[in-house]
């Protein structure tokens, strides 16, 4: 049996991205995403809500974002879904979810509620597999992870 774990998402950044590197020089950029969804409920009332999306972006992708993402910037981004777990310094188990980035699109123009004019299309960025490449992957575990 097949199993199939791919996240499809179009928001925008709740920050700039933040670049690291692993020991081995390999780039990480993380960033946060908002999706939202909006609803009328029984009542009539109009409801909203905003989803936050942790994405982890490797090697060439990394730098893609660190070079054209921006807070407040539309993309879309595919990828996988992977859950970590670890120890904090005081012990406690701690839990996250994050989107391990294989394709950007940037959409939108670059500074998104200016007056600049809309930057050219960006081509689609797809992932090879030396793109992809993520904790557990090429030796790397989640100890080269620097956050």
């Amino acid at each position: 049996m097949s199993s199939l774990n791919k996240a499809m998402l179009i928001g925008n950044l709740g920050r700039d991205p933040e670049i690291r590197f692993t020991p081995d020089g390999s780039p990480v950029a993380t960033f946060s995403l908002a999706t939202g969804e909006v609803w009328t409920d029984k009542s009539g009332t109009r409801q909203e809500r905003t989803e936050w999306h942790n994405i982890v972006a490797w090697n060439k992708l990394a730098d893609l974002a660190k070079r054209y993402l921006t807070k407040g910037r539309q993309v879309y981004i595919e990828g996988r879904i992977r859950t970590r777990e670890w120890d904090d310094r005081e012990g406690n188990k701690r839990r996250t979810t994050e989107i391990i980035a294989t394709q950007m699109v940037l959409l939108g123009s670059r500074q998104q509620g200016s007056e600049t004019a809309a930057a050219p299309p960006q081509p689609v960025q797809r992932s090879t597999p030396e793109m992809e490449q993520g904790p557990g992957d090429a030796g790397i575990t989640d100890d080269d992870i620097p956050f």
